[in-house]
């Protein structure tokens, strides 16, 4: 993967404005992208269905657009890549399986029709995982093809790491957003839980699943992000509220200087590799004063189960009808899930879903310390194997609490693969997660150039 295109290198925001003001047309962007996929897809495959035509076609539209003089969105020209489990009109949505291949919706997903609406383009449908669980998809590393790259949107955060699109849409039940984003080196923003409605999307676990995005910057997250935020009167998720600015805040300076709480989530001397541990231990020492490590309250130890108690529980019931169509062409991950989550008995699925309130109540008293958790975004790096997605320990806990989060590749291991920095917010706080995000993305690599 040598060659890239000056475009593809320009960071989200200014290519953005390029886009705008017409120094740069669309066709010409676009034609940069699916060059570089030409050039790097047989070796990445992060692609589940592309075509350039239908692509240029949409850019070709939006610049006669810009050009006349009629308004333009805010993500005027700028190509996105869809986890293919998000319901597009007329493209093929084939979640991941072979009981959906062939399957075209005929309405787009609210998430879709929202960022048409933002002038961006559909660029394609990127490789999830089988319905978006733990299965290992065709999808490999870019940093390295034997190393796995996360899953379950998988092809998400490797189109943005190849530099193939700007940004990327995925979904996260467990891990799915912020893993893979650590393990392909790019930003992966997971919003507070129904921020970004899910209507046409893959239901898996309606008490989970959450929308995110990735970007080659915290800025690019923040800007299609904010484009996809907002109430929708089918997810009761979602509720009536002001979007808020996150990209503008994103890039403002904190009136003060940040102070980050460092957890060490459950399970992490267990499974964190040493690279991991000696590295956090270093962003620590150099924020100095404005770090402090605290413990999670005893509660958060059984959080990993009652997740997974929750997630069975309703893919059990959400996935019935795959297992009913073609119990033989499922997975042995996806039918071990189903037939734990058949296993649940009401009352523990019941009192599993109590424990939001209460692990929210707990990290509130970490909150009133700090502007953000600061905890690994996985284990280490991309373990050499595509057998496995890796594992989400270090996510699943946010998921369950609905918390955003963002990951920032802030660190490389010694084989030369990235380790992602995981940022946690409080409910709601999105946009200052952002912001504080920016903040320490720019202390550290001022540390580094020192």
């Amino acid at each position: 993967m040598s060659s890239i295109h000056p475009l593809l290198t320009l960071d989200v925001v200014e290519l953005r404005d390029r886009l705008a003001s017409g120094a740069v047309r669309a066709v010409e962007y676009v034609e940069a992208c699916l060059a570089r996929i030409a050039e790097v897809e047989p070796q990445v495959q992060a692609w589940a269905w592309l075509d350039g035509d239908h692509a240029l076609a949409q850019a070709r539209a939006l610049d006669a657009r810009r050009q006349s003089g009629a308004p333009i969105g805010p993500l005027h020209g700028l190509p996105v890549g869809l986890k293919d489990v998000i319901d597009t009109a007329k493209i093929p949505t084939s979640n991941g399986t072979p009981l959906d291949e062939g399957r075209v919706p005929e309405e787009d997903a609210v998430l879709v029709s929202r960022l048409k609406a933002a002038g961006a383009i559909i660029m394609g449908k990127t490789v999830s995982t089988e319905l978006a669980f733990m299965h290992p998809s065709k999808t490999r590393n870019p940093h390295n093809p034997e190393h796995t790259p996360g899953g379950s949107s998988a092809g998400s955060a490797a189109a943005v790491a190849a530099a193939m699109v700007p940004l990327a849409v995925g979904t996260q039940t467990g891990g799915s957003v912020i893993r893979p984003a650590s393990f392909c080196g790019v930003v992966g923003f997971k919003p507070t839980f129904g921020a970004i409605a899910r209507t046409g999307v893959l239901s898996q676990s309606p008490t989970l699943d959450t929308i995110g995005v990735f970007a080659s910057s915290i800025n690019g997250a923040a800007m299609v992000a904010e484009s996809l935020f907002g109430y929708d009167a089918k997810d009761p998720a979602t509720t009536p509220s002001p979007t808020p600015r996150l990209l503008d805040i994103a890039k403002s300076d904190p009136l003060v200087t940040p102070m980050f709480a460092f957890v060490r989530p459950p399970q992490f001397e267990e499974v964190a590799d040493e690279e991991s541990i000696l590295a956090f231990g270093e962003i620590t020492s150099m924020l100095g004063d404005q770090c402090f490590e605290t413990p999670l309250p005893k509660a958060f130890d059984d959080a990993a189960s009652l997740r997974a108690r929750i997630n069975f529980a309703e893919m059990a019931k959400d996935y019935y009808g795959y297992e009913k169509r073609g119990r033989d062409q499922l997975s042995p991950e996806i039918l071990e899930a189903i037939d734990k989550g058949n296993d649940v008995k009401a009352r523990d699925y019941l009192a599993a879903l109590d424990w939001r309130k209460v692990l929210n109540a707990g990290l509130d008293e970490v909150f009133k310390r700090c502007d953000a958790i600061i905890t690994p975004a996985a284990p280490g790096p991309a373990p050499a194997s595509l057998r496995t997605t890796g594992n989400p320990i270090f996510n699943g806990l946010w998921t369950f609490c609905g918390t955003p989060a963002v990951t920032i590749p802030l660190l490389w291991s010694q084989n030369g693969m990235p380790i992602g920095v995981q940022l946690v917010g409080r409910i709601g706080d999105d946009a200052r997660l952002m912001r504080t995000a920016n903040w320490l993305n720019k202390f550290l690599k001022a540390q580094e150039d020192a």
